[in-house]
C-alpha cells in the first residue's frame, strides 16, 4: 500500500494565517473605499459643482427666458440633486399662456425646460393697437402692435367675455392652413341664435355660421370651394348644412362699391 503524504498543522499555520491576512486586508481596503467614496458624494452635493450653472429653456414665444426663470424658481445657487421636477412644472404651467411644460436634468449642471405655448388664434383690436389672442381666450394685452401679422383672423364685436372664449376654443381646434383663410370673424349675435357669426374670407367668399361646432363645419370649407366657379362670389352657409348662396347683382354692385371706398381711403 502506498503510504500518504501527512502534513501536520503545524506547517499549515503559517498559509493559513496568510490567507486570512489577505481576508481582511480585502475587506478593509472594501470598508475603506466605501467611506472615501460616501465622502466624496457629500463634499461634492455641499460644493458649487453639484450647483445649477445653465438654464436651457425652449418652445417659448410670448413668454421670455427671464419670466419663465421666474417662475420656475431657480437660480445658479440651486442644487441639481433637490430638483422638485413636479412642482417646477405645476408653477410654469399656472400660466396661463403655457399648454404643458417638460423639466429634465442634462448632467453635470444644466436644467432644461421644454414649454408648449398655447397657439395664437387671432387679434382683437384696442385703440388702434392689435392684441394676440390664444386659444384659451386669453388677450396678451403686453404684446399690442400697431399692424396685424396676418397669421391669424381678427375678432371683431366680441362684447362678451364668454363668447369671446368659446371662438377662441374652437379656432384652436381649426388646421392652420384654414385658419389662415380668414381675414375677419364678426360676433352678430341674434334674438333667436347668440352663437351667430360672419366671416370675411381672405380668398374673397363671406361665411355665414355659428361658434357651436364651428371647428368641425368649418373643416368643409375647402371643399366648398373647390367645387364652385372660378370667379363665383357669394356666402358659403355652414350653420345647418353647408351650401353655396351666390350674390345677386346688386349685392355684387353694392359690394364693389364698398371695396372701392375702401381702396380710395
Amino acid at each position: 500500500m502506498s503510504q500518504k503524504k501527512i502534513v501536520s498543522i503545524e506547517d499549515r499555520i503559517p498559509k493559513l494565517k496568510q490567507a486570512r491576512k489577505k481576508k481582511a486586508n480585502r475587506r478593509l481596503v472594501f470598508y475603506l473605499s466605501i467611506f472615501f467614496l460616501l465622502i466624496s458624494i457629500i463634499a461634492y452635493l455641499q460644493s458649487p459643482l453639484s450647483e445649477v450653472k445653465t438654464i436651457t429653456i425652449k418652445g417659448n414665444t410670448f413668454l421670455s427666458d427671464n419670466e419663465i426663470e421666474e417662475l420656475s424658481g431657480l437660480t445658479t445657487n440651486t442644487n441639481i440633486w433637490s430638483l422638485n421636477k413636479k412642482a417646477i412644472r405645476e408653477e410654469i404651467a399656472a400660466n396661463p399662456i403655457v399648454d404643458s411644460v417638460e423639466v429634465s436634468r442634462q448632467l453635470p449642471r444644466t436644467v432644461k425646460i421644454e414649454i408648449k405655448e398655447l397657439s395664437r388664434v387671432g387679434y382683437v383690436t384696442q385703440e388702434s393697437s392689435y392684441y394676440p389672442v390664444l386659444g384659451n381666450g386669453t388677450v396678451l394685452h403686453d404684446a399690442g402692435q400697431k399692424l396685424s401679422n396676418g397669421d391669424a383672423p381678427l375678432l371683431l364685436d366680441f362684447k362678451e367675455e364668454e363668447y369671446l372664449h368659446r371662438m377662441t376654443a374652437e379656432l384652436e381646434k381649426l388646421p392652420t392652413s384654414i385658419l389662415k383663410l380668414i381675414s375677419e370673424i364678426y360676433w352678430v349675435p341674434t334674438d333667436d341664435n347668440k352663437n351667430k357669426l360672419m366671416l370675411y374670407m381672405n380668398d374673397g367668399f363671406m361665411v355665414d355660421g355659428t361658434i357651436r361646432d364651428f371647428a368641425e363645419k368649418m373643416s368643409v370649407y375647402p371643399s366648398i370651394v373647390s367645387q364652385l366657379e372660378e370667379g363665383s362670389k357669394g356666402i358659403i352657409h355652414i350653420g345647418v348644412g353647408a351650401y353655396f348662396e351666390a350674390f345677386t347683382d346688386s349685392e355684387s354692385q353694392e359690394n364693389s362699391g364698398e371695396d372701392s371706398e375702401d381702396t380710395t381711403d
